[in-house]
């Protein structure tokens, strides 16, 4: 990759002016036949779309995952034809077929783009503003990942440099997760992140004067990027020339993030669609797809009209991405030659592979000593990251609460920042206070690959993040949420700063993990198993929300079944038990005093401790009847929130301990008392479900 412009003038035949048009007739043709979608942008973004693919973007249609490619974010998801479309046409897998069957059961080109189900598909957008960070997490871990291979390389001279591009509309740079991420983007200095704005002026409910006024170029100038403007051909068409002059000259500024304006008409060349809001998200309707097809130059009778000559020329991407590809291998090979050392590190991280021996850096708490579940998390990292060079993370401007930091002297900031512990590669990202955007650049950062990537702030402030946190799952992407400030426990910043709610509604999205830990052994058992999660070897991957204590817990002996989700933390004494407790987090604590209680009144008792009930229902039915025996219908569930997780687990004749309104501003163990979250009251419920278990 060079970071100056190509000295390769800028070719624009007939042959492609037929292909970007055939691109539009695909995407009318698309919409039509199913009778909805989202065609005007499509139809206006074609030039944008086919000058990425065809004239400047590094990649190879016939190998999709290479280490070397530059990416594409189409964050105006909405327009997934504008990303499918070009995909068919530059030979990734996708064929005439799946663009007739566009929007239905099984195809390969759903409503929105989605990561892992269609080949060259860099990551799931729909909700608007995400791929906005997601591109801007990609740049981050981009530089983070030269710092780990190739970092003394001249800039535009090492196989791990190459760019970030990404397309927004109007709904992505109108959400605030965008601003967010902009404005972290500008302060990084990302100088690989190229953004085209598709500025059409239309949304939903008609022109964007509607809603927003804003001189969105001069906020972007704000934010620290290079900024330019392309204006429309007099016909008003996208102009593929200025547009390819534009991403040159923003290639050649390394040192800030580049944002291009893109005017454009939705739904040009349509007669009468064109520039209305109906052609952002309707089908256009047969006769205005054929009098479109008219102006074209297309035949209105066919349908799906794509010529051998426009598909050969296109289909040409293959050859380019082959011819790339083997000039980015010898370069990668002598950068082998020259760094065996760092290649063998490569290979490890590629592989998802640990370093040998890392287990053994864990540390291993005292019994007895109460410690704060968030406190034992930083020690984990501190272990860890002296082991682990591809762990990296931070927090949204709380990493004193959080315990987050990783190496103290060595902050993820750019040339010419400040600060003296500033690194371009440097471990600790500040995300500042944008939990929004720092929970989808994790995303990203994870897409991207080659390094594991962790962000905290508060429990309470998932909210702020549920939307990225959401895809996060649906992505199956490896990426850890460190949540602390899990309870009421917090204490005296009260009911807004105390979750409640939290735990159970994250518990409610599929495939992500919830992970609480009882005490400080349990929280290193838990990042161990975590870690050991993010690797080929186990699978489908999966995100981990870890839910820390700002209160110090009583710390029990190190249990090898806390990777099981849940497992017996005390068993009974003096025969079968005739009831278990379960409970998770600082709530572990009283399921243990009541057993103390009720093994002195000769009530056998069992302590189930439960970190993570995703991790327990994985197990098999043999294991988990073996912790809660069936037979054993007096049961009692307990933690300070919302009860909504544990009624599957109590059966009908089960108690749950749970707090079931907000909280209040007081010492933490003062609204654990107030609350009834004590022994006695854990206690009490255990008799309540003995005698419903009796009768």
């Amino acid at each position: 990759m060079s970071t100056k412009p190509t000295t390769t003038e800028f070719e624009w035949t007939e042959l492609d002016q037929r292909a970007v048009d055939t691109v539009r007739v695909l995407a009318m043709d698309s919409v039509q036949k199913v009778g909805n979608g989202h065609p005007g942008t499509a139809m206006s973004l074609a030039p944008a779309a086919y000058v990425l693919f065809q004239k400047l973007m590094r990649h190879d249609p016939a190998d999709a995952d290479w280490t070397g490619r530059d990416r594409f974010v189409l964050s105006a998801g909405h327009s997934s034809l504008t990303l499918y479309i070009q995909l068919f046409l530059a030979g990734y897998g996708l064929e005439l077929d799946d663009l007739k069957s566009f929007r239905t059961w099984g195809s390969k080109t759903p409503g929105h783009p989605e990561y892992g189900h269609t080949t060259g598909v860099e990551t799931t957008t729909g909700p608007l503003g995400q791929g906005v960070a997601n591109a801007v997490g990609m740049a981050m871990a981009a530089r983070y990942e030269r710092g780990l291979f190739d970092p003394d390389a001249a800039q535009g001279s090492s196989p791990f440099d190459h760019y970030i591009y990404a397309i927004a509309g109007d709904g992505c740079l109108q959400e605030g997760i965008s601003a967010e991420a902009s404005s972290l983007a500008g302060h990084q200095k990302l100088g690989n992140l190229i953004m085209l704005w598709d500025d059409n002026h239309i949304s939903i409910e008609g022109d964007t004067e509607t809603a927003i006024s804003e001189d969105t170029v001069k906020r972007y100038e704000a934010y620290g990027w290079h900024v330019q403007r392309v204006e429309p051909k007099e016909n008003g068409d996208l102009d593929p020339e200025a547009l390819f002059r534009a991403i040159e000259a923003a290639k050649a500024v390394t040192d800030k993030p580049s944002f291009i304006a893109m005017r454009s008409i939705i739904a040009w060349p349509a007669p009468h669609a064109q520039n209305t809001e109906a052609a952002h998200g309707s089908a256009l309707g047969e006769e205005e797809v054929a009098a479109t097809k008219r102006v074209l130059g297309f035949d209105p009778e066919k349908h799906f009209e794509v010529t051998d000559e426009v598909l050969a020329h296109t289909r040409g991407a293959l050859d380019r991405g082959r011819d790339a590809k083997k000039e980015w291998e010898k370069s990668f090979a002598a950068w082998r030659t020259a760094n065996p050392e760092r290649a063998a590190e490569f290979d490890r991280i590629a592989a998802t592979e640990l370093p040998e021996g890392w287990e053994d850096h864990l540390p291993v708490f005292e019994t007895g000593k109460p410690v704060a579940t968030r406190a034992a998390s930083g020690k984990v990292l501190h272990a860890l990251g002296a082991v682990i060079p591809e762990l990296w993370g931070g927090s949204a401007d709380l990493a004193g609460s959080n315990n987050t930091t990783i190496d103290k002297t060595s902050s993820f900031l750019p040339e010419g920042n400040p600060l003296p512990e500033a690194d371009p590669y440097g471990r600790t990202i500040h995300f500042g206070i944008r939990e929004h955007s720092m929970a989808a650049e994790m995303n990203g950062i994870a897409l991207h690959g080659n390094t594991r990537i962790y962000g905290g702030t508060f429990l309470v402030f998932s909210d702020y993040m549920r939307n990225a946190v959401r895809l996060s799952a649906l992505m199956h992407l490896p990426v850890t949420y460190v949540w602390t400030h899990d309870s009421i426990g917090l204490g005296e910043d009260g009911p807004t700063h105390q979750p409640v709610e939290h735990l159970a509604s994250l518990r409610a999205i599929p495939g992500l993990n919830i992970v609480r830990p009882a005490d400080a052994n349990e929280t290193a058992l838990a990042w161990r198993e975590i870690l050991r999660r993010y690797t080929k070897k186990f699978g489908v991957g999966a995100p981990h929300g870890l839910a820390l204590t700002r209160q110090g817990v009583p710390t029990y002996p190190a249990n090898e079944d806390t990777a099981k989700g849940g497992y017996v933390l005390f068993d009974a004494d003096g025969g079968d038990p005739q009831v278990v407790l379960i409970g998770t987090g600082s709530e572990v604590q009283l399921a243990v005093e009541a057993r103390e209680q009720l093994q002195a009144a000769g009530i056998p008792t069992r302590v189930v401790s439960m970190p993570c009930v995703e991790w327990f229902e994985q197990q098999d039915q043999e294991y988990r009847d073996s912790v809660l025996p069936p037979s054993v219908k007096a049961r009692v569930a307990v933690e300070a929130g919302i009860g909504l997780t544990w009624h599957r687990f109590v059966g009908d004749a089960g108690r749950i301990v749970s707090l079931e309104h907000f909280g209040a501003s007081a010492d933490g163990k003062v609204l654990f008392r107030e609350f009834g979250f004590t022994a006695d009251a854990v206690a009490a419920a255990a008799r309540e479900s003995l005698e419903a278990a009796a009768r």
